[in-house]
């Protein structure tokens, strides 16, 4: 062989070697499911007929549908949690516009009116997103609340007829071996094909690859995001008219369960989060894995209450096998461990970094190092904490004066105000966890099961019993900070995305909660954590008084404490505080076991206030989790923010709740009031520099 042809070889090679690492993602998610496939084939009790075939085509499709609208987001470098929201929007209104016995207009006609569901909600998204330039976890999640809220506003229970003819066409077969799904799945993946090729499907890639460099190419970045949330939103709206034409009928919260599902599909899929590589292709065969795995689980006999521990435990799973590359997170977590242990070795970090943040740390402490007489009035050094705190106290007065002319003299009785500050507790002490880890700049998505599972368990153990408070509640504490350590030890030290990691340890918990409850929580609050809640003395209930030396000691650990200038300092620049000095894994681990420790808390207490735990009892808390902490005047990116305006934020809301409580307005106003509230106070709180 000549020089020449030995060197267009190894090119050869080489070049296919790319390709290949280009779509290893997508390979593996092939792989994974043919032997899945096999397997099930061969736990079947007969071979493999067009029943089953038709019936594993039909279970995955709506997943493997909205996987998609999620893979452009995602693409692009960001992320969606109102995909589940829209599903359950379309399927309640293609329900409640059609009655039995009138005319059917067609299939074609229902697709349109989804999918143009779907586009509207992935127009308001994009608008935020691109133009306004807000976070797209605070915008898609505000969304998904008030889209939950107006679908509870359509219909607020199970019901309603979908037309026949969506039923037929979604069910019906082209060829004796070719159901429908996998027809409509052909043809989506033939579009993406074709948009891969044109100037909008590489401009998504560039986008997630690198905004600024795309920006510099020429590329109109805000356009791109902006139809890109267009274009999912249109994927969502058409697994909502599929989800509908299978199931015939509505289901207001038909789609909640498919969150966790369609971010594990896309991950198992191959596509990277943060953007840039991966594609729909791989999450469509992502979402029948997932299927698979579901279906093998109900072949073996074992309960479907482990169905979400799945899911949970094979969205990490796909994550860290992602992050096995040289330039994963996980590999340079651990290249940077070996460095500073050998910085420390030979002396050099800890001397010389370690004695800078010293000399920083004091500097910065009022009273130590600078004269009580240099130093400025109160207001001028507080003034960017006042500037953004002040306006929840503000809004609240203004709350209170519209009750007092909706319920009468009720505000200026202490009933009223005992009421609004036992209510104000939970999110209170949510506000200290959730609001810490906000301001590292990450987010604490495993809140609502984390309450929920420490809530059964103490009411499972306890079960009326005061004497069983004595052991009951250091154990339920123990494990909120247990999920708070797993959650902060996955984001440390395997690279993973604070939303990845509590996403997927909140569907973790939500199978733990059901396998240990079996679907029916038994137990009941003791009589004393119920009078804790609920009785008074001298007509104070006992939990105001826990409430204000918890508000004192939370002011205090934000305020006046190492930690919490190392939470301030992570939050202001990840790097900055590294070389600073400043522990930041450990740090952050404690951030996230703080979170589960207030969750816990808040799970006690419900589980008291309402005498009894319940399945999904932490559901309602996650937005206004985080929004008591936006609409306080925290930054949603992290290292702007003070507990005190936090507390605002939370009797900004809880005043709020309790004046709706008193009209004739929905319940699903709440959410939908929530979602609003949190995206004003984003867009008017937001950093202008930014």
């Amino acid at each position: 062989m000549s020089e020449a042809a030995a060197i267009r070889s190894r090119s050869g090679g080489l070049l296919r070697g790319i390709r290949i690492g280009r779509h290893r993602g997508l390979l593996i998610a092939i792989a994974v499911f043919a032997a899945l496939f096999l397997f099930a084939d061969l736990i079947s009790p007969g071979p493999m007929t067009y029943f089953e075939v038709s019936y594993l085509s039909s279970g995955g499709a709506t997943l493997a549908i909205a996987a998609v609208g999620e893979t452009f987001v995602i693409l692009s470098g960001g992320f969606d949690l109102s995909a589940g929201a829209v599903i359950s929007l379309v399927n309640v209104v293609l329900a409640s516009s059609y009655e039995m016995g009138q005319p059917d207009p067609g299939p074609l006609f229902w697709t349109l009116v989804g999918i143009s569901i779907g586009v509207v909600t992935g127009a308001f998204n994009g608008f935020f997103v691109a133009f306004l330039r807000l976070q797209p976890i605070v915008v898609t999640l505000s969304t998904m609340f008030i889209v939950q809220g107006i679908t509870l506003l359509i219909m607020d229970k199970p019901g309603g007829f979908v037309a026949p003819s969506l039923g037929i066409f979604v069910g019906d077969a082209v060829s004796e071996w070719l159901p429908m799904p996998i027809v409509l799945l052909g043809v989506v993946i033939l579009a993406w094909l074709w948009l891969k090729g044109t100037r909008f499907g590489t401009a998504i890639y560039a986008v997630g690859s690198d905004p600024d460099a795309a920006r510099s190419a020429g590329v109109r970045s805000a356009w791109v995001l902006f139809f890109v949330y267009v274009l999912a939103g249109g994927c969502y709206g058409l697994a909502g008219v599929f989800i509908s034409g299978q199931t015939g009928s509505a289901d207001p919260l038909i789609g909640n369960p498919m969150l966790l599902q369609v971010f594990a599909a896309v991950v198992v899929g191959g596509t990277l989060l943060g953007g840039g590589r991966g594609g729909p292709v791989g999450s469509i065969f992502g979402a029948y894995i997932l299927m698979m795995v579901v279906n093998i689980l109900l072949v073996l006999n074992i309960s479907a209450y482990y169905s979400t521990v799945a899911e949970g435990l094979i969205l990490i799973l796909a994550v860290l096998g992602a992050s096995l590359s040289r330039d994963s997170a996980l590999a340079r977590q651990l290249r940077d461990g070996s460095a500073r242990l050998s910085a420390w070795r030979n002396g050099r970090l800890p001397s010389q970094i370690g004695s800078l943040a010293r000399r920083l740390s004091l500097t910065e402490q009022t009273g130590r190092g600078v004269p009580a007489a240099a130093l400025p009035p109160f207001r001028v050094r507080h003034a960017e904490t006042l500037r953004y705190a002040v306006p929840a106290y503000v809004c609240f007065v203004v709350a209170i004066v519209v009750t007092q002319f909706v319920l009468g003299n009720a505000v200026f009785n202490w009933t009223y105000y005992n009421s609004l500050i036992v209510l104000s507790s939970f999110l209170a002490i949510l506000a200290l966890g959730q609001g810490t880890v906000i301001l590292t700049g990450g987010l604490d998505l495993s809140v609502p099961w984390t309450i929920g599972l420490c809530g059964i368990l103490l009411a499972g153990m306890v079960k009326g019993s005061d004497a069983a408070l004595i052991y009951a509640l250091p154990i339920v504490l123990v494990v909120g900070c247990i999920i708070g350590i797993v959650n902060g030890l996955g984001i440390v030290f395997l690279g993973l995305s604070p939303i990845v990691m509590t996403l997927a340890t909140n569907g973790i918990l939500q199978g733990l909660a059901l396998i240990y409850s079996g679907g029916t929580p038994d137990g009941f609050s003791s009589p004393m954590l119920r009078a804790f809640m609920t009785s008074k003395i001298l007509g104070v209930t006992p939990v105001v008084f826990f409430l204000v030396a918890f508000v004192v000691c939370a002011v205090v650990l934000l305020g006046r404490t190492p930690f919490g200038r190392r939470v301030y300092g992570i939050g202001n620049g990840l790097r900055v505080a590294e070389l600073s000095g400043i522990r930041v894994g450990r740090t952050l681990v404690l951030v996230y076991m703080l979170s589960g420790l207030c969750s816990a808390l808040v799970g006690i207490l419900l589980t008291g206030f309402s005498g009894q735990a319940s399945l999904g009892m932490g559901d309602e808390y996650l937005l206004p989790s985080i929004a008591v902490v936006v609409v306080g005047g925290a930054l949603i990116t992290g290292g702007r923010g003070h507990y005190l305006g936090m507390l605002g934020g939370v009797l900004l809301l809880t005043g709020l709740q309790t004046l709706l409580a008193g009209t004739t307005l929905p319940y699903a106003t709440r959410a939908i009031l929530f979602g609003l509230v949190v995206l004003g106070a984003v867009i008017a709180l937001r950093d202008r520099r930014s």
